[in-house]
Formats: structure tokens, C-alpha cells, sequence
């Protein structure tokens, strides 16, 4: 709590919150924003839209909107319903904001100017998480990529953590972790094996490996989603991808070892195919538990 207030008070200095006119427009930082939300919909947006999306109460979107129509910025027009005004952006009005976007766009690059390209990388990175930790994802883009220099070191220490944290796996997990990625790297067959990423704006939400595991078998490992991103689809897209990569190799199955406190993983390789074939116990990781191998025939 300290922490994010600290943060809150350094960046409403930053990005000038608290001046009278953001920008040397003439605006407050509010009626600003609303003039963007305005400009991001061309096809027009309502009142209670722009309301709801910035959280004002509607006396106070009202008022803003006003002005910005007085000043000749938007027009409000008639919609389907008499009863609803599309509100737009006039040629001034776009001209104005065209102005206001290059004036913010060149001020921000200023501020960063003396980040190199691998401060950028870890800034946005740190910025793509702080609005998935605080709820922000919905709005948000990922996609799956191939994996980069870096990404494997970061994929075992994110997952030793995250399973320490919600099943107390502790050491053993981060050795396991280690021996899998240090082997994958090393032994790496191009066009047998594969990485992939969830990347979200530079920030790992997820990650997943085939491995050859011989007999013309592929093997599934390490599949992890960030507690945060859960819910967004990523676990099932991680999963599908492996099935695609092993069928496109010439695998004939492609095989995966789970526990069965994981009951999620377990619910996605299940809908994707997979059939458990064994169940062994064990204590690996400090406790007791179901070590469980399952299978998937490829095409």
C-alpha cells in the first residue's frame, strides 16, 4: 500500500496531473481525457460511455462536455434514438487533438530519452504488470511467440516461484525447473522442439515447451499461466499450440507428466485430448502426491 501510494504521487508529477492546463492546452487533465476517449471513437460515443469508462459521476461529464462544445471541439448529433447524441469530434476539434497527441507523444519520448532499448523493454515490461496486478487486463493485447535469449532463465524462476507460493514446493521445484530448461537449451533440435511465450506488451503471462522425447513421442513441459492472467483464454492457446507444433514435427503422440493437486492444468489437457494413461505416487516435491502421465495421439 505504501509502495503503490509513493508510485501514484511520483506519476501524477510526471505526467503533470497536477497542472492547471495539461499540456499548455487550456484544458485540465480531465476534460483532456475525455477528449481523447472522444477521439478514439469516430463513429461517435454517449455521454454515459465517456461517464462510465472515466468513472466521473454524469453532472460532472455533462459540464465537460459542454465546454468542449462551446469551444467548437465536438458536436453532438442525433442518433437511432432521438433520446441518444452520439458525440464526435468536429474538423477543429480533430485538428485540436492532433496537435494535443503530437505535443504528449514528443514530451513523453523526452522524459525517456535517456533509457537505451533495454531500459524501454524492462519499463514497459514493468508497466504492462502493474495494470494486470491491478485488474487492467481486459484491455490489454497478448500473443504467443517464440522464445527469446533470456526467456528460459525467466520461465524456471517464474514458475519455482509461483508453485512455492501456491503448493510450497519449494527447492526441489527449482531444481527440477533448472535440470528441464538447462537440458532444453543445450540439446535444442530446431523444428522438433519448441518455446512459447504469452507476451503481454513485454510482460511473461505464460509459457510452454515441447521437448523430443523419443520414440516419436513429443513432450509437453512446463506449462505455467501467471496468476494474474488467468481467465484470458492463455492456458488453452499455450496447449493448442504445442498439439499444432508436435502434429507439423511428425510426431505420432505427444505425452505430458502432471500432479493432481492441479486441477486446472489437468481440466485443459482434458478438453484438448489428452487421456491420462498412469498415476504413480510420490513426494518429489516434500509432500505427497498423484504424479500422473497422460497422452495425446497425433494425426
Amino acid at each position: 500500500m505504501t509502495a503503490l501510494r509513493a508510485f501514484n504521487r511520483f506519476h501524477t508529477r510526471f505526467a503533470g496531473v497536477l497542472q492547471p492546463s495539461y499540456m499548455q492546452s487550456g484544458l485540465g487533465v480531465t476534460a483532456a481525457r475525455l477528449l481523447y476517449e472522444v477521439a478514439q471513437a469516430p463513429e461517435g460515443v454517449l455521454a454515459r460511455q465517456l461517464a462510465e469508462r472515466l468513472g466521473l459521476d454524469a453532472g460532472q461529464t455533462s459540464r465537460i462536455v459542454a465546454g468542449l462544445e462551446r469551444r467548437g471541439w465536438i458536436a453532438r448529433e442525433r442518433g437511432e434514438d432521438g433520446r441518444q447524441r452520439p458525440i464526435r469530434l468536429t474538423e477543429e476539434g480533430r485538428a485540436f487533438f492532433a496537435a494535443l497527441d503530437a505535443r504528449t507523444r514528443a514530451d513523453t519520448e523526452a522524459r525517456i530519452a535517456g533509457l537505451d532499448q533495454a531500459q524501454r523493454d524492462a519499463l514497459m515490461e514493468a508497466l504492462a504488470r502493474v495494470r494486470l496486478l491491478l485488474g487492467d487486463g481486459a484491455a490489454m493485447t497478448w500473443r504467443l511467440r517464440p522464445f527469446r535469449i533470456g526467456d528460459l532463465a525467466e520461465v524456471a524462476a517464474r514458475q519455482a516461484r509461483l508453485y512455492d507460493a501456491e503448493y510450497g514446493w519449494g527447492s526441489a521445484m527449482e531444481r527440477l525447473q533448472g535440470e528441464i530448461t538447462t537440458t532444453f537449451l543445450r540439446d535444442f533440435k530446431p523444428g522438433r522442439e519448441q518455446v512459447w511465450i504469452a507476451d503481454c506488451e513485454g510482460a511473461m503471462l505464460g509459457a510452454v515447451l515441447v521437448a523430443d522425447a523419443g520414440d516419436d513421442a513429443a513432450q509437453l513441459r512446463l506449462l505455467h499461466v501467471e496468476k494474474e492472467a488467468r481467465g484470458m483464454g492463455i492456458g488453452s492457446a499455450l496447449v493448442d499450440r504445442c498439439i499444432a507444433f508436435a502434429g507439423e514435427a511428425g510426431y505420432d503422440r505427444i505425452i505430458l507428466w502432471t500432479q493432481d493437486v492441479l486441477t486446472s492444468a489437468r481440466r485443459l489437457y482434458e478438453a484438448a485430448g489428452f487421456r491420462r494413461v498412469s498415476v504413480e505416487r510420490h513426494a518429489i516435491f516434500g509432500t505427497e502426491m498423484a504424479g500422473e502421465r497422460w497422452e495425446r495421439p497425433l494425426p
